[in-house]
Order: structure tokens, then C-alpha cells, then sequence
């Protein structure tokens, strides 16, 4: 069990947990930055005890669960990636319509890079924390049965495991637990970071604070070193948190810098400017890493469009590009997220992968046209999330 240490970071193994941050500085006195305002009903990360998965298993045996437990109908949602060789070559049309890519002759999904030279597939989702699902994010006509746990949390391995990532990026990470037991069991470690101030722990029976979790393929990367920051605006600790990790690459040695964060949401000038802040602070952060002078993939939920303040700085900073900006013609896709709150329907891109230029993108992960979606949009019973997970495969030259 995960505890719940608002602000610290966990290096998680399987049956055990090493904190392996400072403790959070005091800076606030108060509330912080975009917390609730009413009293925290703190739980701890539980509610997924029932979920059993045997010390050693396979990739193929959790996935053939996922499948045979869940119902036949509808059909989960399935993508290709597109290899950009094969575009070069001839074999496909990069077309700006996502609805007009011909599915068919991309390339499938598995990873056939795993032991290949300095080659690795990342991926990133913010794959939606129950809590707030359930008891804050306000989603109209959905299908019955979308947001039961039970079933979603398959929906949600299955998802990640299809498309056979080394280095998974999570936000609104709200059941950790069940995540670190089934990815451990298959050959993954994983680093875990809470929000300080989680608007889950003010949801009934919630299951403890969401944060960000990355997770990395024991058997191709070697963990150097990991760290975890909460991020400040205007020099204020705010309820935002960003993951860094250093990776070696066992077959080559080559060492490759993973972050991942999740910035604030909400619309509005005054929101636009804090999340700009927020930027400024992940580039520095990361840079102080060490992620300006080794190849680095900087990715998550940036609840940011592409004309945002914050995604220039972040790009300017760092100097990295966009991995789907290649397929799009030096845009980005139309969206990464499609979803119906209150009044509003929301079809736009505010999630990211970006890369500097020690690493070349070999492959990005399509994004599931507009009838894959479906019409009550995201999520449903094909896809867990209200975000879509997208993903790359990378090159480090030698």
C-alpha cells in the first residue's frame, strides 16, 4: 500500500515503497494554490485489494484478462502507429485529416523496438482520476456503467498495455496501487508523485490523492536517479507536480531524461498567465536535472492548446518540438481530448510529447477518429478516459 505523503515522491517495487524526496517546504500557511476549500476526507489507497494478479505474469495474460472480463460490446478502442519511413517511403499518405488516414496500412501496434539499439516507446495519459470523475468533473450522457470502477480500471490496463510501452506516463493517478501491482508483475518500476493539496481527498469515498506516476521496463532501462518537484507560480508552491527521471539504457548505456507533469486546468487569462508560470518552472526544473545536455522526452497533460503562452515557453526553454508536430506538418493533432461537461462540448489538443534534438521520433500513435470516439464522446465503454493516450517511438543515435 501507497501511503498518502502529500508532496513526496515514492520509488514503488513490488510488496515494498521508498520515499526518495525531501519533505515538502513549508511555503504556505494557508490553502494552496487551486486546492477545495472544504475538509479533506483523506483515504488511503485501498480499494483495488480485491484485484489479484500472481507475483510473475505476462503481458498476453493480463491483457486476455482485460478482454474476457470486460463485455463484448462495444469494442474497445484499437490504433496503429504511423512509422514515419513508411510515409517517406511511399507507403502511406500523411494526410491533415485524421478521419482520412487509411487505418490499414499502418503499421501494428507492437513494440518491436524493446531490445533494439537506442530505441524506446514512451507513452502518456492522463487517464482520468475516478474520484474526480464521479464526484466533480459535472459529465453529461454518458452510457451507463462508464464510470464503474471495476470495469474501467480493465479498460484502463488494457489501454496502456496494448500498445506495449518502455516508459509510461501517467496523470490523475488516483489508484496507483492497482497500477504499480499489474505493471511490477510484467516487469516495470514505477515512481509515484501526489498533488499536495488533491481535490480527490475531498470526494467521498475517494481512494486517496491523484498525482502523476512514471513507470519505466526493468529489463531496458537501468534508474539513475528520480525526483519530484511541486511546481511554483510567482515563486508560491502550487498543487502541480512534475516527475523527472534519468534512465539508462542497458544494451547501450546511452542515458535518456523522462519527465512528466500535469499543469493546471481551467480557462481564462488569469489561468493561462499561472500555467505559463508553470512552464517557467518545469523548464528550469528539468533543465537543473539535467534535461538540456542529454536526450530528454518531456511529455503529460499541459491543459494547455497549442496557442498557449505556456507551450511556447516550455518549447523555447527547452528547446524541444512537438513528436506529433512531425505528422501534422509542424502542427499539432486536432485533439487529444473530446468531451461533453454541463453545457459544453470540448474537442482540442492540451496533451504533449516533446523532445529535444538527441532524439529522433521513428512513430506516433494515431489518434481514434471522430466515429471511433463515439457520440457521447469521452469517456465511454470503449475508452476509459475523457484523454486520449498518445505515444512515440523514439531514437537515440549512437
Amino acid at each position: 500500500m501507497i501511503p498518502s505523503v502529500a508532496g513526496t515522491m515514492m520509488l514503488a517495487f513490488r510488496g515494498s515503497v521508498k520515499r526518495i524526496t525531501e519533505p515538502v517546504k513549508n511555503v504556505l500557511k494557508t490553502t494552496r494554490m487551486g486546492s477545495f476549500t472544504s475538509v479533506p476526507l483523506t483515504r488511503e489507497d485501498v480499494q483495488d485489494m480485491d484485484f489479484e494478479v500472481p507475483a510473475l505474469t505476462t503481458r498476453e495474460s493480463l491483457l486476455n484478462r482485460c478482454v474476457s472480463e470486460l463485455p463484448k460490446n462495444p469494442a474497445l478502442i484499437s490504433r496503429n502507429f504511423v512509422y514515419f519511413n513508411d510515409l517517406n517511403e511511399g507507403k502511406n499518405r500523411m494526410l491533415p485529416s485524421m478521419q482520412s488516414l487509411s487505418y490499414d496500412t499502418v503499421n501494428g501496434s507492437t513494440n518491436a523496438a524493446c531490445n533494439d539499439g537506442g530505441r524506446f516507446r514512451v507513452l502518456t495519459w492522463n487517464i482520468l482520476a475516478q474520484a474526480l470523475a464521479v464526484g466533480h468533473d459535472n459529465f453529461v450522457g454518458l452510457p451507463d456503467g462508464t464510470l464503474n470502477w471495476t470495469a474501467r480500471r480493465l479498460r484502463i490496463l488494457h489501454e496502456i498495455l496494448l500498445y506495449d510501452p518502455d516508459v509510461i506516463c501517467l496523470q490523475e493517478v488516483d489508484h496507483f496501487n492497482f497500477l504499480n501491482t499489474c505493471l511490477t508483475a510484467i516487469g516495470y518500476r514505477g515512481v509515484f508523485c501526489s498533488k499536495p493539496d488533491s481535490p480527490c481527498i475531498y470526494v467521498v469515498n475517494n481512494n486517496g490523492p491523484d498525482g502523476c506516476a512514471l513507470f519505466y521496463r526493468n529489463n531496458k532501462f537501468d534508474l539513475i536517479s528520480a525526483s519530484s518537484r511541486i511546481l511554483e507560480i510567482w515563486r508560491v508552491q502550487s498543487n502541480q507536480v512534475c516527475i523527472f527521471a534519468t534512465l539508462r539504457l542497458k544494451e547501450t548505456g546511452q542515458q535518456v531524461c523522462v519527465a512528466t507533469t500535469h499543469l493546471k486546468a481551467r480557462q481564462g487569462a488569469l489561468l493561462s498567465t499561472m500555467r505559463n508560470e508553470q512552464g517557467k518552472d518545469v523548464a528550469n526544473y528539468v533543465a537543473s536535472c539535467g534535461g538540456s545536455s542529454k536526450p530528454l522526452v518531456l511529455c503529460g497533460d499541459f491543459n494547455a492548446v497549442p496557442t498557449e503562452p505556456v507551450i511556447e515557453t516550455v518549447k523555447t526553454r527547452l528547446f524541444v518540438e512537438s513528436a506529433y508536430a512531425k505528422l501534422f506538418g509542424g502542427e499539432e493533432p486536432p485533439y487529444t481530448t473530446w468531451k461533453v461537461r454541463g453545457d459544453a462540448e470540448y474537442c482540442h489538443t492540451i496533451d504533449y510529447i516533446f523532445h529535444n534534438s538527441f532524439c529522433d521520433i521513428e512513430s506516433v500513435l494515431m489518434l481514434p477518429t471522430e466515429e471511433q470516439v463515439g457520440p457521447s464522446r469521452l469517456p465511454n465503454l470503449g475508452y476509459a478516459s475523457d484523454h486520449i493516450a498518445i505515444a512515440c517511438d523514439v531514437k537515440v543515435p549512437l
